[in-house]
């Protein structure tokens, strides 16, 4: 007679052999794991939103901006055509020629360099602490001695041991 030992292990040598052959039949398609990590990703979206490729950031130019950068295009003499608004073919060449003649990369759309080195760089006018601001006025000269209270004086003097 068998016994049990010879039995599970022959049960068990059987299972080793054969598992790679079931292993191999069954394929998992990459559709259904993207479904799965899709769906999972995606809660209350729908399957079509969540396939659709959102664009995100400003994706034109303002008009009244294009005016403005069109304006510096033409002072700085990079363009020779009347602001219109409209960024057209002829502004993108403008721009490009401006960026390259700095030294930078030529872009279709202007970047905070060449806004600032046109002077169209940030208004910092209307901030909260604009008038704190060293962006708001240029700084005042420091205040002389001449202006400064007697007692005041006396006390700077006072402070720093030197005599007058």
């Amino acid at each position: 007679m068998i016994s049990y030992r010879a039995i599970l292990t022959l049960s068990l040598s059987v299972v080793l052999v054969a598992a790679p052959a079931f292993a191999a039949g069954k394929h998992h398609s990459s559709h259904t794991a993207k479904v799965h990590k899709t769906s999972a990703h995606t809660r209350g979206k729908s399957h079509k939103a969540s396939r659709s490729h959102r664009l995100h950031g400003q994706q034109a130019i303002d008009p009244e901006r294009v005016t403005e950068i069109q304006q510096a295009l033409v002072r700085e003499h990079y363009l020779s055509q009347e602001p219109n608004g409209e960024w057209d073919s002829a502004t993108q060449a403008a721009m490009q020629k401006f960026q390259a003649d700095q030294g930078w990369q030529t872009r279709l759309l202007p970047d905070s360099r060449a806004l600032v080195k046109l002077g169209l760089g940030p208004d910092y006018s209307s901030a909260i602490n604009a008038k704190d601001s060293s962006f708001a006025a240029p700084p005042s000269s420091p205040a002389t001695s001449s202006s400064l209270p007697s007692d005041q004086t006396a006390g700077f003097t006072a402070a720093s041991g030197v005599n007058r």
